[in-house]
């Protein structure tokens, strides 16, 4: 992060950049960008290796066998389906990268992890021309490629091995690949390694899909620290973590179909990911594909709203997100009971996100910080916020409540901004009066 940003005190800060506080009110490019993209550490037999890598949600449906090793509907990919069903682009990193590459003689697997001992090789001869070889790679009973050549020099890299060119080829029936491994048991360094390599890029929502506390708390504090001193805003989807922080969403279900616990994590992290600005997640359907434990007391449910947890519940026959809630519990006079809802969270990161790339892109460097300059800066913000407005993400907005002004220094601008989210219908009360 080449650019200063997150919170200030005083206007004290050294490297160029956006500061931007959110504050309550006490009580007596101008364009909003799209959400949709989360990132999430992946425990995998196959893939890239020590980076980061961009899978759009075509590209899942289309090249899953080549990405992932398995095919769109294989039971190992039940839970990047479920984060599918909401987000349009995932950024995903391999934690266990320290494995073993599958091989045999003719070939060696593209990647580390125990899918590429599903890997073969099929050498026959050229029923056109029997000075060559037609050389087949098969991932299980699938051919991936097939390539007619004269020797194993001409043989090119597929997306599935790496081929030997010094081999001697002869006519098998399949050659199977062996050795591959998915590397030894994870440690922090892993997880520390994920958080690293994944904070440069920009997304909604972060998925800690794990049952340790350890690593969900790593995950907060990284959350906290891109959040409030980077000025990066997204929020965290933890599993059974007390963060009391409006950056982290505590789900507090289990999954009772698949060894992971915390699987439901996959598409807690897709809603929160897509749910657009001017909408909430309260009472929203699953409509994955686990068993999710939603047999829960009324009592456990409200208690559970209380202590910031983010829970799914029983209606009739269908399971439905009970409130569009994060972990925040402490409530100060600075900041009330509203930042607890994630549809208020998703409006003030869209106008952190938004303005400071506005600043960022436009502005810093570029536009004096001169009467006029100040007066342009206040027209895209205001032209921001009243596109909010239209779309009903904050409602009651005036131009007058934006300001923008000279700071302390002559490079400072100083914008003071009032906004009032909308929220959606969550409870009703009626009297009804008979006559």
């Amino acid at each position: 992060m080449a650019l200063g940003g997150g919170t200030f005190v005083s206007q004290s800060k050294v490297l160029p950049g956006s500061y931007i506080n959110f504050v309550n009110a006490s009580r007596a490019s101008s364009t909003i960008t799209d959400r949709g993209i989360a990132a999430m550490p992946l425990v995998l037999d196959w893939g890239i290796d020590g980076e980061v890598f961009k899978v759009d949600a075509g590209d899942f449906q289309k090249n899953s066998l080549k990405v992932f090793g398995y095919p769109y509907t294989h039971e190992k990919l039940k839970g990047l389906r479920d984060l599918f069903l909401n987000i349009r682009t995932g950024y995903f990193y391999k934690l266990n990268s320290s494995g073993t590459k599958a091989s045999c003689e003719y070939a060696t697997a593209k990647y580390s992890g125990v899918r590429g001992n599903d890997l073969k090789i099929v050498i026959t001869k050229n029923i056109d021309d029997e000075t060559k070889f037609d050389v087949a790679t098969y991932l299980e009973t699938t051919k991936v490629d097939s390539q007619t050549v004269s020797s194993a020099s001409d043989l090119k890299p597929n997306d599935f091995v790496e081929f030997n060119k010094n081999a001697s080829l002869t006519q098998t029936a399949g050659t199977p690949l062996s050795g591959g491994t998915n590397g030894d048991e994870l440690t922090g360094e892993e997880y520390q390694a994920f958080l690293d390599k994944i904070e440069p890029y920009s997304f909604n929502a972060l998925g800690c899909p794990f049952t340790s506390p350890e690593v969900a708390n790593l995950f907060i504090q990284f959350t906290k620290r891109m959040r409030e001193e980077v000025g990066v805003k997204f929020q965290t989807v933890v599993y059974r973590t007390d963060a009391d922080y409006e950056g982290a969403v505590n789900l507090f279900n289990e999954v009772t179909d698949d060894v992971n616990s915390a699987a439901l994590v996959y598409w807690v992290t897709g809603i929160t990911a897509g749910c657009p600005i001017n909408q909430s997640n309260t009472n929203k359907l699953y409509n994955g594909e686990y068993a999710v434990n939603a047999d829960l007391k009324q009592s456990e449910l409200e208690a559970g709203i209380k202590a910031g947890k983010f829970m799914l519940h029983k209606v009739g026959d269908e399971v439905r997100v009970l409130e569009d809630i994060n972990s925040f519990v402490s409530v100060t006079d600075e900041k009330n009971s509203d930042f607890s809802s994630n549809q208020t969270i998703r409006v003030l990161d869209q106008i952190a996100n938004d303005i400071a790339n506005l600043f960022n892109t436009k502005y810093l460097g570029k536009i004096s910080n001169d009467a006029a300059g100040r007066i342009s800066l206040w027209n895209d913000i205001v032209k921001h916020h009243q596109e909010l407005q239209n779309i009903r993400a904050i409602e009651d907005f005036s131009s007058e409540d934006v300001t923008v002004e000279q700071g302390d220094s002559k490079k400072a601008v100083i914008v003071t901004d009032k906004i009032t989210p909308t929220s959606a219908m969550a409870q009703l009360y009626m009297t009804v009066i008979v006559q």
